[in-house]
């Protein structure tokens, strides 16, 4: 995606306020530049005795209220010029401030938005691939790069292209050979701009890549902590940030030094034009060739001149910076997002599913799953076990539609499921993973998340089915009680049945239970399935587990190898087969057996 296209679209809405905002600052730039005419004159025409070498309107203007006469009478009038041009200035310099900063706080906001709602419809795979400290330092840092400069240097583009403007206006009228002196350097100024601008963006984009890996690495790290602290893994995470930061430090110092650079070279050039021009004026002066005024005018605009063609060279880098950062998060937005697709459609889900020769593969690598057939009917608990790898939960991922299969069918009450649209498939299919995630909210929060309009009583209702209920009241807020980032107050079995409470308040009629039982013991497991079996009946269940005791009571159990379903049946017909079900069984039940290539 083009930057300046995308820039250009986000500025809609906004164009009149940064116009506003060009002519504000175009106002005072001209209040600036007529006050060294004021004291031209006072110079040459008020102390001296030349006539006013100035713009006609000027002249114009002091010819209307008596002319030179009258100023030499009445000094007070230049001075009020002066104050009047200043508090003028002032005034248009706030307002420009303003409306610029008004435009990009408005800018920044709208793409936040866009940002946040974009990435809400990605799709699942992703999510996957993505890196979460990468994708946060595109939402915050690069976007307020962006802002800044939107608020401040975008409009001063404006400032630099009218002070060029108009004193090169002002200089060529008053005197041709001292004009072409003293812009005889700018084109050298702004071309050195130009390409060291182009040479930076490259170097700006590998400085800001270098930041999302540091804060990759610091993001995983700190959501990791349990993992580090347990494994005493610190000094190699140490070791990890300090490689990714020296690399981070010595991109930004290679930036900085060529900045530096920058700098320098351009006041050098800017000292020589200024030398040339006190030279040659002074010359010119004491030759009587200009004026005394005339020459403090061309000091004093030679001074105005030169910091606006170098701040150009300044507000080209940060358009370069901002032309990666809008690149950057251009990257984001040309993901293609999920959206409902005309064939597709909102039946009333009941939860009768039927797999035909299902394949499935992740991006054309070996098939994941391979011919699956089965079929479930509304009600029926369906238990899914195997190896590690074998298929399980991308199995239930494409019941979800989080992934699309590659060949066959799977029809949802008659219904192909890529018929119908993955948001609404969603809403009927209530997920719980093997490691849940949970809100730095309170507990009430976290399971009436999944439905807003939830009262008390149905809340509690989930708790109790989710063997939850109990376990909350016994803290000192009950079901207001904070539970930390991501849950971290928690122990794991007490997090795997606040997420079990969520998924069930929102009376989905399918229910996948991503090995999440394996979290609590026994017990709490054999209640969790009892309650849901009693109040539950009619909601279609998949239980994905290695654990006989949860998954024996299934109406029917898959066992799934290398992506192909190798057994299937209820637990009293697999036990009486020699196949993995059984050696699980036998292990499980302490009975002597090989525990070799078992899960």
């Amino acid at each position: 995606m083009n930057s300046l296209k995308l820039l250009w679209k986000f500025m809609k809405g906004n164009k009149l306020l940064y116009l506003a905002s060009i002519l504000s600052i175009g106002i005072a730039t001209l209040a600036s530049i007529i006050n060294p005419l004021v004291l031209k004159i006072s110079i040459d025409s008020v102390i001296g005795d030349n006539p006013i070498d100035a713009p006609n309107i000027i002249v114009n203007m002091i010819n209307s209220i008596g002319g030179v006469v009258v100023l030499k009478r009445n000094l007070w009038i230049l001075a009020f010029a002066l104050i009047f041009l200043t508090i003028i200035q002032g005034i248009f310099l706030y307002t420009k401030g303003k409306w610029s900063n008004s435009a990009a706080e408005s800018i920044a906001k709208n793409i936040r938005e866009k940002l946040y709602d974009h990435i809400q419809n990605l799709p699942y795979n992703y999510h996957v691939k993505a890196e979460t400290g990468d994708l946060i330092q595109r939402c915050t840092s690069d976007l307020d790069t962006i802002r800044k400069f939107l608020a401040i240097q975008f409009v001063e583009i404006g400032r630099a292209v009218f002070m060029i403007i108009f004193i090169g206006i002002i200089m060529f009228s008053l005197d041709v050979k001292m004009a072409f002196i003293s812009m005889s350097v700018v084109p050298i100024i702004f071309s050195f701009s130009v390409i060291f601008f182009l040479m930076v963006k490259k170097a700006f984009k590998l400085s800001d890549e270098a930041e999302a890996e540091l804060s990759t690495v610091l993001q995983e790290n700190l959501n990791g902590v349990r993992v580090v602290r347990a494994f005493s893994k610190e000094k190699f995470e140490i070791e990890k940030f300090d490689e990714k930061n020296e690399n981070f430090r010595y991109l930004t110092y290679r930036l900085i030094k060529l900045l530096a650079g920058y700098w320098a070279l351009s006041d050098l050039l800017s000292l020589i034009q200024i030398a040339l021009v006190l030279i040659l004026g002074v010359y010119w002066t004491v030759n009587n060739e200009i004026t005394l005024g005339t020459l403090v005018v061309f000091t004093t605009y030679e001074g105005m001149l030169l910091w606006p063609v170098r701040q150009l060279g300044r507000i080209l880098t940060d358009l370069g910076k901002s032309l990666v950062s809008l690149d950057r998060i251009g990257e984001i937005l040309e993901n293609p997002i999920e959206k409902k697709e005309s064939h597709e459609i909102m039946p009333k889900i009941n939860g009768n599913i039927e797999f035909n020769n299902v394949s499935f593969s992740y991006e054309n690598y070996n098939k994941t799953l391979n011919n699956v057939s089965f079929k479930v009917k509304k009600g029926e608990t369906i238990a899914i076990m195997g190896k590690t790898g074998s298929g399980k939960s991308s199995l239930v991922h494409l019941l979800a539609r989080l992934y699309d299969y590659d060949s066959g069918s799977i029809k949802i009450d008659d219904i192909e499921l890529k018929n119908i649209d993955k948001k609404w498939i969603r809403k009927n299919i209530g997920i719980v993973l093997q490691e849940p995630f949970l809100y730095s909210r309170s507990i009430k929060d976290n399971i009436s998340i999944a439905n807003l309009k939830a009262k008390e009583n149905e809340i509690v209702e989930s708790a109790r089915i989710a063997s939850i209920h109990n376990v909350i009241l016994g803290f000192n807020k009950g079901y207001e009680t904070p539970v930390g980032e991501k849950g971290v107050t928690l122990s794991g079995g007490q997090k795997q049945r606040i997420a079990i409470a969520r998924t069930i308040i929102n009376d989905s009629p399918i229910l996948i239970f991503d090995d999440s039982l394996s979290a609590v013991d026994t017990e709490t497991d054999l209640t969790i399935r009892s309650a849901l079996k009693m109040r539950k009946k009619d909601v279609t269940t998949f239980i994905i587990s290695h654990r006989i005791t949860t998954v024996a009571e299934a109406d029917r159990i898959i066992v799934l190898e290398d992506g192909k379903i190798v057994e299937m049946g209820n637990h009293s017909q697999l036990i009486k087969r020699n196949g993995l079900y059984k050696k699980v069984f036998k292990i499980q039940n302490g009975q002597n057996f090989e525990k070799e290539n078992i899960v």
